[in-house]
């Protein structure tokens, strides 16, 4: 076992005994509980009193395992860059519900994952879907077709304690073809550091790399080689990138950051989140103790004009579920709104049921499942980025 992989195990086990430094970042290969998200207060999130009947003997308190994002806006004026004020509405999320893929190797090849067309058939035929609609959709499908692009809208809504700041994600949106998001990792605000600061730089440096590769041929995984190697303030980060290419869209994810590609009201693909332990996501960070993009995960996944992609950081994926997201999604097609309309609409539903103590939510699932007495929404900054597939020469 190498000595990473064992102190991550450690920081693992030290985090189920409630240690009072639960929220510190994985910072200077410290013996700290590295990569938790913490800072929130127990009077906040502390035991919530639904919880699930017959589990109450040896749960655990999560209410120190769960972050609070922020960060202050750099000033940089890039026309492609989309910023975290307060009173924006831009941006996507995501949560998984394969939510424990954990691995916890950080140095081998990516993982390469494509997704046909006959998988995307039979991903929507078992959500219910009649073989008629299948049909269609499959006649619909034009793979490599060049004459695709991306309509994307954005929506960001930071946490409330963090709005004066402007939060910790990050996104951009770039030329129709590519876009980016970003999660900082808010355990450092305890240490002094900014990791709103990272995510914003990591972002940055990804579209100067995305320019500069071939746009019929983009490398993610060398893209986030390249902004992860610049990226030289500290703090931490997820990221996913997504970029439409000759095959449909690639995609690179690292972290409980992610996407969801949805077609006639299906969700088709989900992006599986990667942790090391129940709110211990993979991150990036410019120094030697973090993940590093090989252990980022690649996915080739086609589409077809009318196809919708939703993609965010957690604070949207640990509020919502696939079908309330797939829900606004069919709605705002139907009602003609734009994507940046859309966006607005997941993220307000996200951050209502954040702020909702009596429903389950894909968070309190899986605090559940990991052993914890948790119920409701988790208050977090909410990034949403929709992008509507569409073909030249539409709108």
């Amino acid at each position: 076992m190498s000595p990473a992989l064992a102190l991550r195990r450690v920081a693992s086990w030290l985090s189920r005994g409630c240690v009072a430094d639960a929220g510190a970042p994985r910072a200077a290969c410290a013996g700290a509980l590295l990569g938790l998200r913490g800072g929130a207060q127990p009077s906040e999130l502390g035991w919530q009193a639904a919880a699930v009947e017959g589990r109450n003997a040896g749960w655990r308190d999560a209410s120190r395992f769960l972050g609070i994002r922020g960060g202050p806006d750099d000033g940089s004026g890039k026309s492609w860059w989309f910023r975290c004020a307060a009173s924006s509405v831009f941006r996507p999320a995501l949560f998984l519900e394969q939510r424990f893929a954990r691995s916890f190797a950080a140095g081998a090849a990516p993982q390469e994952v494509s997704f046909g067309a006959a998988a995307a058939s039979a991903a929507c035929e078992a959500r219910d879907h009649s073989e008629e609609s299948s049909a269609e959709a499959s006649d619909k499908n034009k793979f490599g077709d060049r004459s695709l692009k991306l309509l994307s809208g954005s929506c960001y809504l930071p946490h409330p304690d963090k709005e004066e700041t402007g939060g910790e994600d990050a996104h951009f949106i770039w030329d129709e073809q590519a876009i980016g998001i970003a999660d900082g990792v808010g355990g450092w605000a305890g240490y002094g550091v900014d990791a709103g600061q990272y995510a914003r730089d990591l972002m940055s440096h990804a579209v100067t790399a995305v320019q500069e590769e071939p746009k019929d041929s983009i490398d993610l995984l060398r893209v986030l080689e390249k902004a992860h190697r610049n990226t030289t303030v500290k703090g931490s980060s997820t990221a996913c990138i997504i970029a439409l290419t000759d095959q449909g869209i690639q995609a690179i994810n690292l972290g409980d950051s992610g996407f969801i590609l949805i077609r006639d009201g299906c969700t088709l693909f989900r992006s599986p989140i990667q942790q090391h332990d129940f709110n211990f996501t993979y991150q990036l960070e410019s120094g030697n103790c973090s993940d590093l993009p090989s252990a980022a995960q690649v996915f080739k996944v086609p589409v077809a004009s009318g196809d919708v992609i939703v993609a965010g950081t957690d604070g949207l994926f640990d509020n919502l579920y696939n079908n309330d997201i797939t829900a606004v999604v069919v709605h705002a097609i139907r009602a003609g709104f734009e994507p940046q309309v859309t966006a607005q609409k997941i993220a307000a539903l996200a951050r209502q049921r954040a702020q909702d103590k009596n429903r389950q939510t894909p968070f309190s699932s899986a605090a559940q499942d990991a052993g914890y007495r948790y119920y409701g929404g988790k208050l977090d900054d909410i990034t949403v980025v929709v992008s509507y597939i569409s073909a030249f020469g539409t709108s």
